[in-house]
């Protein structure tokens, strides 16, 4: 390709709202433009390293058994109504009617869709198991579009599908589908991609593993150990929390005046808030209340809540709700409450704790030493479960090192999804006995724009992108200096029709412009490969040769060895980005 003719210009200004590195090149670079919030044109520089890292993602999904199928975007509503999630999923479930009147929506995921074809394709226990995947648009029509690619409304996804006979098949699989994953992310050139636990959220199952890509503008944090033996969602992570263990000593009333809040009452008492309880109200969809107990130097966290409760979205109670149940906003506590009566769920960090301040159910008064095991009346229906949020320190569950925390991208997950969508939509297979089962299912999924996004997060310096060999939008980028001088002209055209001639994909910068305009336009392309032709270069019969992370360092190499010594950097630079290589 010739720089002249190439579509997408390169910017000197980043978009103002631009805060993010893989934001800020991608728009700059003319590899994306912005058309609506969350919504992007790919242009030819986006569009061939996309086209990379979907040739990537069928090799591995063919290389563990995958049949690539191709689904609509638009979708009937029907079949979400099938699974009961069309009912359930928010205002980001994009749905409309068409010119029949019939409801329909546009894909966010596609388990329903998927299922449509298993349970008619796939009918015997000999054709399992079976995995279907495809690469397609998807549309979320997101609150808060960010960071570019990062987080849009319409994207492009790898999204693959199994279905099983048995669990222990299923399980088997999925560590297939895990190992290749973790081969897709090395391949494309990701730097630290971390394979974790987490929630499966709106998708459902029993398991789940996020793969997050290491980067400080992430959304997701991360808890690890040192050793890298427990990694973890802030979702579903846990910590070896130590809990006092105290004679109890008898309840006392005291007087707090004005004292709601954590901090005023471990300040008013000269107590630490880790002496405290804390009660956290709020409403499920259903508007009835839950009432949450934890320590009082931790927060609840709202995902391990949602999924004991198993209530798929959760909100504040108001003070009417709260009063109703029988205490006192700022100074309620399970003294006297009849669980019987209200969903009660206590972190243990208050069951297992001793001589916990609580609030007395009085205004303006609280109770000393309060402990679950004697105090707390129908502790039979009390939900003791962990809703705690983990924070950076808190010791692993498995060494008991102080965790660290990490930012990342979300750039894939997997999920054991069970029988939660093949058995409302009677997705079913014959057994050896003749016998009617539920396919058991797994998903895997892969967001494409977000992978290039997190790539450049992971791989830039302060002028541009420095891509991967295994996706860069060109191998090698050659650059005529003082091109209207025939001899120069003619030494770049015989080179670039080498380099083409010997299946080097290369890009030409023919354009004549100067060398600081040519070399800025060259960084925020990113090619890793670059070789520099002048009037100088040529007079010793050598090309100036770079690699794009060499910084302003460089070297000279004869004019007719260029062809060998540049497909020797590439078969070097392409094994960094295999599998089995070790990461620098």
């Amino acid at each position: 390709m010739k720089l002249s003719q190439l579509v997408g210009q390169r910017l000197k200004e980043a978009p103002r709202d631009a805060q993010t590195a893989s934001h800020i090149f991608l728009i700059r670079g003319g590899y994306v433009r912005l058309v609506s919030a969350g919504l992007y044109t790919l242009l030819p520089l986006g569009r061939r390293i996309t086209r990379k890292i979907e040739q990537i993602l069928r090799e591995e999904m063919d290389r563990v058994d995958g049949q690539e199928i191709r689904m609509p975007v638009v979708l009937p509503a029907e079949l979400w109504e099938e699974s009961g999630r069309y009912a359930k999923v928010g205002s980001e479930l994009l749905r409309f009617k068409d010119r029949n009147g019939k409801d329909m929506l546009l894909g966010m995921t596609h388990e329903e869709a998927v299922v449509q074809v298993a349970r008619t394709e796939l009918v015997s226990y000999k054709q399992l198991p079976s995995m279907l995947y495809q690469i397609q648009t998807k549309y979320r029509d997101e609150a808060r579009p960010r960071a570019g690619l990062i987080r849009v409304r319409e994207f492009t996804m790898k999204d693959a599908y199994s279905f099983h006979g048995s669990q222990d098949c299923l399980e088997k699989y999925y560590e297939r589908c895990h190992e290749a994953y973790v081969r897709i992310f090395k391949r494309i050139g990701l730097k630290q991609c971390l394979s974790i636990l987490s929630d499966s959220g709106m998708m459902g199952g029993a398991v789940s593993h996020e793969f997050m890509a290491i980067a400080d503008c992430g959304e997701d944090t991360i808890f690890a150990s040192p050793d890298g033996s427990y990694r973890a969602n802030r979702e579903v992570a846990v910590a070896k929390l130590a809990f006092a263990k105290d004679a109890p000593l008898p309840l006392n009333k005291v007087h707090t005046p004005g004292c709601k809040t954590i901090a005023d009452v471990a300040a008013f008492l000269k107590l630490s808030p880790a002496q405290t309880c804390k009660a956290v109200f709020y409403k499920d969809q259903d508007n009835k209340l839950v009432f949450v107990c934890i320590r009082g130097d931790l927060e609840v966290n709202e995902a391990k809540l949602r999924k004991a409760i198993q209530c798929p979205e959760i909100d504040f109670a108001n003070d009417e709700l709260i009063r109703a149940a029988g205490t006192v906003p700022g100074f309620a506590s399970l003294l006297g409450i009849d669980a019987k009566k209200i969903r009660v769920v206590v972190d243990p960090s208050v069951s297992e704790s001793s001589n916990l301040v609580v609030g007395a159910n009085e205004e303006d008064h609280h109770m000393l030493n309060f402990n679950f095991a004697r105090d707390a009346a129908g502790r039979e229906h009390i939900m003791i479960t962990d809703i705690a949020t983990v924070r950076e320190g808190d010791p692993c569950p498995l060494t008991g090192q102080p965790l660290q925390a990490l930012k990342g991208i979300e750039v894939g997950n997997i999920f054991q999804l069970g029988t939660k969508y093949s058995a409302p939509m009677a997705c079913n297979y014959l057994d050896q006995d003749g016998k009617s089962k539920p396919m058991i299912m797994g998903c895997y999924g892969i967001g494409v724009g977000r992978a290039m996004a997190a790539v450049i997060e992971q791989c830039h310096d302060d002028y541009g992108p420095v891509w991967p060999m295994a996706i860069a939008p060109f191998q090698v980028h050659l650059i005529g200096l003082n091109i209207n001088q025939p001899e120069v002209r003619q030494a770049c055209d015989n080179l670039y029709q080498s380099l083409l001639d010997a299946g080097i994909d290369a890009l030409y910068d023919d354009r004549g412009e100067k060398a600081g305009f040519a070399f800025a336009d060259a960084d925020l392309i990113g090619v890793p490969l670059r070789l520099v032709v002048s009037p100088k270069t040529l007079a010793q019969s050598q090309v100036e040769f770079k690699q794009r992370n060499w910084g302003k360092r460089s070297e000279l190499i004869a004019l007719d060895g260029v062809l060998p010594f540049v497909q020797q950097q590439i078969q070097e630079l392409m094994a960094l980005c295999r599998p089995d290589t070790p990461t620098a």
